[in-house]
C-alpha cells in the first residue's frame, strides 16, 4: 500500500472518531440532566412537595415563534454577510460571524418584545 491511501482512511477514521465522540458527549450531558432532574423531582415528590413546583413560571408560551425569528435572522445576517464581503471586500470571517450574531440577536430581542406584548393582550382578556 501506499503512503497517500494510509494517510486518507487515517484522515476517515480521525473523523469518525470525532464525530462519534462529539454525539456521545452531547447524549450524555443530556442525559445526565434529565436523570438529576427526573431523581430530584422524585425525591421532591416522595417528601410530600406540591406538583405545582414544576411548573416554570417564565415559560415562554411560542416557541416556534421563537425559533423560527431566529432561524430567519440567522440567515438575513448569512444573505448581509455575502453582500459585505463581495461588495465591500469586508473578511469572510469578519463579515458573516458579525452579520450573523447581528441579526440573529435583533431577532431575539424583536421575539422578545412581540412575546411581551402577546402575554400583556392574553392577561388583559382573561
Amino acid at each position: 500500500m501506499d503512503e497517500n491511501h494510509i494517510t486518507f482512511k487515517f484522515k476517515i477514521m480521525n473523523g469518525l472518531f470525532i464525530s462519534l465522540g462529539a454525539f456521545a458527549g452531547i447524549f450524555g450531558i443530556i442525559y445526565v440532566f434529565l436523570m438529576t432532574r427526573h431523581r430530584e423531582r422524585i425525591a421532591l415528590i416522595e417528601k410530600g412537595a406540591n406538583a405545582s413546583l414544576f411548573r416554570d413560571e417564565h415559560f415562554s408560551g411560542y416557541p416556534t415563534l421563537k425559533f423560527g425569528m431566529l432561524f430567519v435572522g440567522i440567515a438575513l445576517g448569512i444573505l448581509l454577510g455575502n453582500v459585505l464581503e463581495d461588495q465591500y471586500n469586508f473578511n469572510k470571517g469578519t463579515a458573516y460571524l458579525s452579520m450573523t450574531f447581528l441579526f440573529g440577536g435583533i431577532s431575539l430581542i424583536l421575539n422578545f418584545i412581540i412575546e411581551q406584548h402577546l402575554t400583556k393582550k392574553k392577561n388583559n382578556l382573561a
